[in-house]
């Protein structure tokens, strides 16, 4: 089986089981197409936060924390309206538009898709958000996460 049929198939079994419920926590990952290192480029990041904080502000979500790595993110979010296919769907759409606009390119910015994980209400959402916003320092990106500029949770600011 060749690899586009593989990513495919994939795709497919990501949404099985998803189930979107208002007013539950969900921690949600995608990931760039060929994984393709494109928010190294710190415009490009932010490019994609404000889509972030943009689907905050139109009330789909609350956003808890986020971090934008070079070729994915991670969002903690409470789901205030509507499903969790249809926000990733804004968001990867609306940021791949302003991506390609920024670069002057066309294309698919992102992997088909998303990774979601429903938080059991024992989860301590906190300890999550520091898992997240983490990532950089995992990464060897920085040494203090304070370094890293694409990344916010409401507990500890940015």
């Amino acid at each position: 089986m060749d690899n586009v049929k593989l990513a495919e198939r994939h795709s497919r079994n990501l949404r099985k089981g998803r189930h979107s419920e208002t007013g539950f926590a969900y921690l949600l990952t995608a990931v760039t197409d060929k994984r393709r290192l494109l928010f190294t480029q710190y415009p490009l990041g932010r490019l994609l936060v404000a889509e972030l904080r943009g689907a905050e502000a139109s009330g789909l979500v609350q956003s808890l924390a986020w971090v934008v790595m070079p070729e994915h993110f991670h969002w903690l979010i409470t789901l205030q309206s509507g499903t969790l296919s249809a926000l990733m769907q804004r968001v990867k759409g609306r940021s791949a538009i302003a991506i390609n606009r920024s670069m002057g390119e066309q294309g698919g910015i992102w992997q088909k898709g998303f990774y979601d994980h429903a938080l059991r209400s024992d989860e301590d959402l906190q300890d999550i958000a520091r898992y997240i916003v983490a990532n950089p320092l995992r990464a060897c990106l920085v040494e203090k996460i304070g370094d890293y500029p694409l990344w916010d949770a409401i507990w500890v600011g940015a």
